[in-house]
């Protein structure tokens, strides 16, 4: 596979990713943290940092809205639900073991 290919294959991966995720609400970012160890934020702060790697100026509220589908704020009030006990005791038990 030659690397234009394999980019544009990994783009389209990467907006399928989005898109799940954005029809996805309830599933939480804490849910997502403490099964698969990152969360929408997480690549909103890959895409920040690929975009400044590629020369472009990309601050975090621009990157979220990309990963989100809308204003991080906006996202947060129709969405984010409360961590419960457990969820928050497993996501600090492993932020201590990284």
């Amino acid at each position: 596979m030659d690397e234009a290919t394999r980019t544009r294959i990994e783009a389209a991966v990467f907006r399928r990713l989005v898109d799940h995720l954005r029809e996805r609400p309830d599933v939480q970012n804490i849910e997502l943290m403490n099964l698969a160890g990152f969360c929408r934020n997480c690549l909103s702060k890959w895409y920040a940092a690929a975009a400044a790697e590629e020369g472009v100026e990309l601050d975090k509220a621009g990157s979220r809205a990309i990963v989100y589908g809308m204003p991080y704020d906006e996202w947060k009030a129709k969405h984010q639900k409360e961590a419960t006990p457990e969820q928050q005791a497993a996501f600090d038990a492993a932020q201590k073991k990284g």
